[in-house]
């Protein structure tokens, strides 16, 4: 077995002093970074077609092949990687454990809103939590670790509030699909943050948390009579145990791509997935989507260009004295 990469306990890698950033930051990242990153939210873009191949299956169905062949595949890529070591040490620390407890919790709120936004044919709305989730983060980062915006900063989130409510008034309602979704995941990847474990064991812990759960719903539904897996065809087999190495290798690639690539990068590129989930839902699943809403997107949208941009202005003068 090799060596671990990783110790759970210190939550540092063999040779890097504490605070020192991976090897992989800097102002010339590599290739490969941007591949992953590339990889990763365009295969995030694509999920809505993928699931909504998947509708003759109940959401919650779904979600427990999800997780369950999560697990199978990590736990397979963790052995022939020689990782398995970094799992047991995770067990061990309680708090480890409790954190990525409450982060399992999230993303399964993502996943089943997500799963229930295509079903339901709001795969726009599905998109539109996705492009909030970084505004989420920037209100985290101001509530919980007391950062300080720039007045910019605070323009774009007064902008993205206001089209937000625009989309509340004239749909008579708060669009909870996508706020339920900008949130779980933006507390999720906070949680993420403040572990001390790398990306693939992590995931490992969380879906053997929710594993029993979501064995037991699928023993349930079998014993109901109301199981998908085996009483459809081989194509819907196939897709549902696929589900869950696509969402563990994507997830993989992202965090592949976090440590390689400067933040202000992936907060750019990150907006693929959510540009390519909206295509999806307007061109291919021919959603409706009328004027009136399309202000409140274009306001959200500008809230996000306006504040991608000042993120870019403020990393290039930080990083400016470096470079001199």
């Amino acid at each position: 077995m090799a060596r671990s990469q990783f110790d759970v306990r210190s939550g540092q890698e063999p040779g890097l002093r504490a605070g020192s950033p991976p090897s992989g930051d800097g102002p010339a990242p590599d290739k490969r970074g941007y591949i992953a990153a590339l990889t990763a939210f365009v295969i995030w873009g694509t999920f809505p077609v993928y699931f909504h191949a998947l509708l003759q299956v109940p959401p919650l169905q779904v979600i427990a092949h999800r997780v369950a062949w999560s697990l199978v595949f990590v736990l397979v890529w963790m052995y022939f990687r020689g990782e398995l070591g970094q799992l047991r040490d995770a067990l061990t620390n309680r708090s480890v454990v409790l954190r990525l407890a409450t982060s399992a919790a999230l993303i399964s709120v993502n996943w089943l809103t997500f799963v229930y936004g295509v079903a339901h044919g709001r795969v726009v709305e599905t998109s539109l939590g996705y492009f909030i989730g970084p505004l989420v983060n920037v209100l985290l980062g101001v509530v919980v670790l007391r950062e300080r915006l720039t007045p910019v900063q605070w323009t774009s989130v007064g902008m993205a509030t206001l089209g937000v409510a625009y989309l509340t008034y004239i749909t008579s309602g708060l669009p909870w699909i996508a706020l339920t979704i900008a949130v779980s995941f933006s507390c999720y990847g906070f949680v993420r943050k403040v572990v001390k474990i790398e990306a693939l064991p992590g995931l490992a812990m969380e879906t053997l948390i929710l594993t029993p759960l979501a064995l037991g719903w699928l023993i349930w539904s079998e014993a109901k009579g109301v199981g998908s897996f085996g009483h459809v065809d081989a194509v819907l087999n196939f897709l549902l145990v696929l589900s869950g190495p696509a969402t563990a290798f994507t997830l993989y690639l992202f965090s592949y791509a976090a440590r390689r690539l400067s933040y202000s990068t992936v907060g750019l590129l990150q907006y693929i997935a959510p540009s390519l989930q909206f295509a999806s839902g307007l061109f291919i699943l021919h959603e409706p989507f009328d004027h009136a809403r399309l202000i409140g997107f274009v306001m959200i949208w500008a809230a996000l260009v306006l504040y991608a941009g000042e993120g870019v202005r403020l990393s290039r003068r930080q990083q400016a004295p470096v470079t001199a």
